[in-house]
C-alpha cells in the first residue's frame, strides 16, 4: 500500500496543488492502490522528518520540506518531490504503465525546467494571492505569512491589476504559445487524436501540465475569466488535454 501525503483545501475535491496533482495522476494512471493522508502546511516539515524524508531544497540556509511525498509500506521507502516519486514508481512497479519511459528522462527534465521558468512563474501572481482563501485556517495563515516573506510584500499587492494585469496576462498568453508548439508538434506527427506530448498515452510531463491547469481551475474557478480565456487558446488544445486527463483525477 502506498500512502500519499497531500495538502488539503476547503474545495469539494480537497486536492488542489499543482505539484501534488502530478503524483496523484501517476498513481491513478498506473492503477496503484493508495490512500491519501492530508497534511496541513504547518505540519509538513515535522511530518516529513518523522518519516525520514529528506528536504527538497533550502531556504535562507535552512532545510525546506515540501509535499508531495509518499510512503510505500511494502518497501518501507519514503520520499518526496514529484519527479523523484514518478521515477520510483516506474522502477518499483515496472509491470504498470510507465510515466517516464526509457530514453525520455533528459527530455522530461528539460521540459520541467522550461515549464517552471516560462509558465508557472508567470501564473504565480494570479494564483498565489488567491490561494489562502481556499485553504483551511492553519494552512491559510502559514501560506500567507511565508509567501509574504518570499515576495517581501502583502499578498494583495502581488495580484496585478489594471494595465499591469493586462501586461502580465499577455506574458502568460505568449508563454502558452510556446508550450503549444510542443503539443502541436506531437499532433502533427502522431495525428490529431494525440492529445499528449508523445502520443496516445500520457507521460509525466502531461501530468505536469494537467496539474498546473487543475491548480488554476481550483483556485480561480472554472468560471473565472482566466480559465474561460485560457481554454480557447491555441484552438482549444489546453481544454482538450484537460478533458483527456479527467479519467485519472480520482481522489482516494
Amino acid at each position: 500500500m502506498i500512502i500519499f501525503y497531500d495538502i488539503p483545501s476547503t474545495l469539494p475535491k480537497i486536492a488542489w496543488s499543482l505539484s501534488t496533482w502530478r503524483v496523484r495522476y501517476c498513481l491513478n494512471y498506473k492503477r496503484l492502490p493508495y490512500r491519501t493522508e492530508w497534511v496541513e502546511y504547518p505540519d509538513v516539515q515535522s511530518h516529513c522528518q518523522s518519516l525520514g524524508i529528506s528536504p527538497t531544497s533550502t531556504r535562507n540556509g535552512q532545510p525546506f520540506y515540501t509535499l508531495p511525498a509518499i510512503q510505500d509500506t511494502s518497501t518501507s521507502m519514503s520520499l518526496s518531490e514529484s519527479m523523484n516519486i514518478a521515477s520510483y514508481l516506474d522502477q518499483k512497479y515496472p509491470e504498470m504503465r510507465k510515466v517516464i519511459p526509457e530514453g525520455t528522462e533528459a527530455f522530461q527534465h528539460a521540459f520541467m525546467a522550461t515549464f517552471r521558468e516560462n509558465i508557472i512563474k508567470r501564473l504565480v501572481p494570479f494564483v498565489v494571492p488567491v490561494s489562502p482563501s481556499r485553504l483551511n485556517p492553519r494552512s491559510a495563515d502559514y501560506f500567507k505569512k511565508t509567501r509574504q516573506e518570499w515576495f517581501r510584500k502583502p499578498l494583495e499587492n502581488v495580484l496585478p491589476v489594471g494595465k499591469e494585469r493586462d501586461r502580465k496576462w499577455k506574458e502568460v498568453r505568449e508563454a502558452f504559445v510556446g508550450l503549444d508548439e510542443w503539443l502541436a508538434y506531437s499532433a502533427k506527427f502522431r495525428g490529431e487524436k494525440s492529445s499528449f506530448m508523445t502520443g496516445e498515452n500520457p507521460i509525466f510531463i502531461d501530468f505536469v501540465i494537467g496539474g498546473q491547469l487543475l491548480w488554476l481551475k481550483s483556485i480561480l474557478g472554472e468560471r473565472s475569466e482566466e480559465w474561460k480565456e485560457m481554454k480557447t487558446w491555441n484552438d482549444g488544445r489546453l481544454e482538450r488535454l484537460s478533458n483527456r486527463l479527467k479519467e485519472w483525477e480520482m481522489v482516494q
